[in-house]
């Protein structure tokens, strides 16, 4: 349970004639992060994954069954996602946000129950929200807010994650609250993705990386197989310098 995979998957970039077609299969308690430079299609494959767009060409599955055969409420039973940017238009609190990740289990017009709530409450405790839970989202930091988008999804509890940038407005603390919240989470059996900019998040957090490059060229594998200078100088376009800390190396920008 909870895999997500994909068959000759080419995303749908406007202005790119084609890409790599993509078979990835994200197994059970596996980490992925995808990185690449700005334009390479990370937002756009998160949200391909998700159902949320149509791919050029290929297909998803989710534990084996075709993602375009899956209502929209069944899907969002089994696979959550964590926004770059959340734009709420309607005035909420931060309890009433994260109980929004049960609305998959209930039928129309059922009202939460108790333990929706407890769900929803170990959510922002997790996150270190609880002292937020009557504040309402217009009134939060770019980095609570997104730390809100994480407690709605654990709240939730699905069993893929896909996170676009989840360490986005998070200071140094909160990076690493929410990456070992990921972590914790492929622990438990769920499959992770994530976008990254962070190259040392990656190689701290990540076990399986896939790199995205503009042309549409892909190429993916073990997190030690893929985050080697030689790979990384040629996605980003920049000199890199490297170290091992702690047994995991470290990427330093050299001019």
């Amino acid at each position: 349970m909870g895999a997500l995979e994909t068959r000759q998957l080419v995303i749908d970039i406007p202005g790119r004639a084609g890409g790599r077609p993509l078979d990835l299969r994200v197994g059970t308690g596996e980490r992925w992060g995808v990185l690449g430079p700005n334009g390479a299609g990370k937002t756009t494959l998160l949200h391909t994954l998700a159902g949320l767009r149509a791919p050029r060409s290929g297909e998803v599955r989710l534990d084996g069954d075709p993602l375009s055969r899956l209502r929209r409420r069944a899907l969002a039973r089994r696979l959550g996602l964590v926004f770059q940017d959340r734009h709420d238009d309607f005035p909420a609190t931060v309890r009433e946000t994260a109980l929004i990740g049960r609305h998959p289990f209930l039928s129309p017009w059922q009202q939460e129950g108790p333990e929706d709530l407890a769900r929803a409450e170990a959510a922002l405790a997790r996150l270190d929200l609880t002292h937020l839970a009557e504040r309402g989202l217009a009134t939060l930091s770019g980095g609570e807010r997104q730390r809100v988008s994480l407690a709605t999804v654990l709240t939730q509890a699905p069993r893929v994650w896909l996170a676009d940038e989840p360490t986005n407005h998070l200071d140094l603390h909160h990076q690493v609250a929410v990456m070992g919240l990921l972590a914790e989470q492929a622990n438990r059996g769920c499959a992770v993705m994530m976008c990254l900019h962070d190259l040392n998040l990656a190689a701290r957090w990540c076990d399986h990386v896939l790199l995205l490059y503009p042309d549409g060229e892909a190429c993916w594998g073990a997190a030690d197989a893929m985050l080697v200078p030689a790979a990384l100088e040629r996605l980003y376009g920049q000199p890199l310098t490297t170290a091992m800390v702690d047994g995991a190396p470290v990427f330093v920008p050299r001019t």
